[in-house]
């Protein structure tokens, strides 16, 4: 019967044709709206997160930026002896002062300082770190407390209580005498006292970011390991380091920053001869009156931690 119809020329019902999204009644001005909605509702985002930054950005603006800023214009500067202040024109001399060969000293002194607070940092706070975290129960709280409690006093009063605690007739000096290791004047205005001083004040510092990657480490791993064949020393160095890497390269860099451009410590626990780049900084502008001076080697202190931050921020990365 179709073909008779068709053969005959009779009427045929057209097939609809496909059509696009363009060849409907407003097809095309739909997607267009809905792009604009969407970079509007982007735009919106992006200006609610630049809002949000603003009062960061602007205290750090405030209160890094411009000190930092004004530090660097005065270590160009020139020294007038007469009057004790900063001048122009602007020199290098402050600069050729800051590297002179009298100076690698203490550098040397500061990152040994640093580094091993360091050190002692980790050497203690890893294994607190994990008790807390794996077997410390309901008093995971109290104990976190109470590593926390010496930062509700002064730093400073803190650094006068060692300076009792590791004087001559000191309870240190007297537990070691006990044993025939006490010395005469105590430990106090060694490097020793200088080293537990940057220790008991950061270790805070080292003790949390361990924490937290110790309550986010699987126990599992240490059964496999054990099943494996692994003792608790090659569980340790094959196991455990690796997962809490991220919170060792952390506390590190939260230790080992701020050690080194500590003066308060240094200059009470260690005295003249234990001096260290932020004890001579902060001469320099106090007592030395030497603004040029003080400021070019807060500069190249700046300098240095900002190298160590990228490097040890890079190796962060490749851990995380």
């Amino acid at each position: 019967m179709d073909g008779v119809t068709r053969a005959s020329g009779g009427p045929r019902r057209p097939r609809p044709e496909p059509t696009s999204g363009a060849g409907r009644p407003g097809g095309a001005a739909r997607p267009a709206r809905s792009r604009g909605r969407g970079r509007a509702r982007a735009h919106g985002r992006s200006l609610a997160g630049w809002a949000a930054l603003a009062p960061a950005g602007l205290w750090l603006g405030a209160f890094f930026v411009v000190p930092v800023a004004l530090v660097a214009q005065y270590s160009f500067a020139t020294r007038d002896l007469g009057i004790a202040r900063v001048v122009l024109p602007w020199t290098l001399d402050a600069y050729r002062l800051a590297v002179d060969p009298a100076v690698l000293p203490i550098f040397w002194r500061t990152a040994a300082y640093s580094l091993s607070a360091t050190l002692a940092c980790l050497v203690i706070g890893l294994p607190l770190a994990w008790f807390v975290a794996r077997h410390a129960g309901r008093w995971r709280l109290v104990l976190l407390g109470a590593v926390l409690v010496p930062f509700w006093a002064s730093h400073l009063a803190r650094i006068y209580a060692w300076k009792a605690l590791l004087a001559e007739d000191g309870p240190v000096n007297r537990v070691l005498g006990l044993v025939g290791l006490d010395r005469p004047g105590g430990l106090l205005l060694t490097d020793v006292a200088v080293v537990v001083g940057l220790t008991y004040g950061y270790l805070p510092f080292m003790v949390l970011p361990l924490y937290v990657v110790c309550r986010r480490f699987d126990p599992r791993l240490l059964e496999a390991s054990q099943d494996l064949g692994h003792g608790r020393l090659g569980t340790f160095v094959r196991v455990v380091l690796p997962g809490l890497a991220p919170g060792v390269v952390a506390g590190s860099l939260l230790v080992l920053v701020p050690s080194v451009g500590d003066f308060v410590t240094p200059a009470l626990l260690g005295g003249v001869n234990q001096l260290t780049f932020g004890s001579v900084i902060d001469d320099q502008f106090r007592g030395g009156n030497n603004w040029p001076l003080g400021s070019a080697l807060a500069v190249l202190l700046l300098a240095a931690v900002a190298v160590l931050w990228v490097a040890r921020g890079r190796r962060a990365r490749e851990v995380l």
